[in-house]
């Protein structure tokens, strides 16, 4: 059986997860009021999704 190389998509999970975190800093918090704070946490996650998906395919093809 072929071996499949997953770090492609571990790395796309970290870049992702970077990119989300910069996203969501360079929108939110340097224009922050009450109603970002309130709103932040589900933005957040919103911003880490891709992030979340790309390591959940990792951790699916690892254990392949």
């Amino acid at each position: 059986m072929k071996k499949i190389q997953t770090w492609p998509l571990l790395a796309a999970s970290i870049l992702a997860s970077i990119g989300g975190v910069a996203a969501f800093v360079f929108l939110f918090v340097l224009d922050f009021n009450i109603y970002w704070l309130i709103l932040s946490p589900i933005i957040f996650a919103l911003y880490q999704w891709p992030a979340v998906y790309f390591y959940w395919l990792w951790k699916k093809k690892k254990r392949t």
